[in-house]
């Protein structure tokens, strides 16, 4: 469903809506291609499942080369903002110490948020499920705050982020209660 809506955006954004205008089906981020059914004014329909393929004002389908697609549309792509960057930044067991692996990766995070000029940073603390539920949300909450307190200290303003915690909700990989999971101590940080 993400994939389709990825794709149809693309579409949308690229092409407009309205008769006329031609609509491409271009692959998602992932370079998945999903499908499109293009209906006409006069109730027409074509569909669009492969990469490039393009409908301009009837329901005839074309591909597009590459090329045309770049020189038709390569401004408005060039226009599009950058996907969301996501990390996840993994903490030792019973603790808001970080492991040396993810303190690695606060340079990263502050290089994508200078190349996005991003106002909008979520900073979202997890547990895995080895203690009492409210133990692990308060231990998402010190984790959280010391990924914000970090990204602060590095130079990003504390007013852009949004932080959460989840506590052992919302586990990366599902494990029964009690269950130590080194992959759900963390916490994700999302840059748009």
């Amino acid at each position: 469903m993400k994939k389709f809506a990825y794709t149809l955006l693309a579409c949308l954004i690229l092409a407009g809506c309205g008769g006329g205008q031609t609509i491409v089906l271009l692959p998602d981020l992932d370079g998945h291609v999903g499908e499109v059914t293009v209906t006409s004014e006069g109730g027409k329909t074509a569909t669009l499942n492969e990469a490039n393929q393009a409908v301009t004002g009837t329901t005839t389908v074309t591909t597009l080369s590459d090329a045309q697609v770049q020189s038709e549309f390569g401004a408005a792509m060039a226009a599009q903002p950058l996907p969301t960057a996501r990390f996840i930044l993994h903490f030792h067991s019973d603790s808001s110490k970080l492991t040396d692996e993810s303190k690695k990766l606060i340079p990263d995070i502050m290089r994508s948020w200078r190349d996005r000029h991003s106002n909008d940073v979520s900073v979202i603390g997890h547990t895995d499920t080895v203690g009492e539920k409210q133990y692990n949300y308060d231990l998402s909450v010190r984790r959280a705050k010391k990924v914000r307190d970090l990204l602060v200290k590095a130079g990003m303003p504390e007013d852009i982020i949004e932080m959460t915690s989840h506590g052992e909700e919302n586990p990366l990989i599902p494990t029964p209660d009690g269950k130590s999971e080194p992959r759900n101590r963390r916490v994700e940080v999302l840059v748009r």
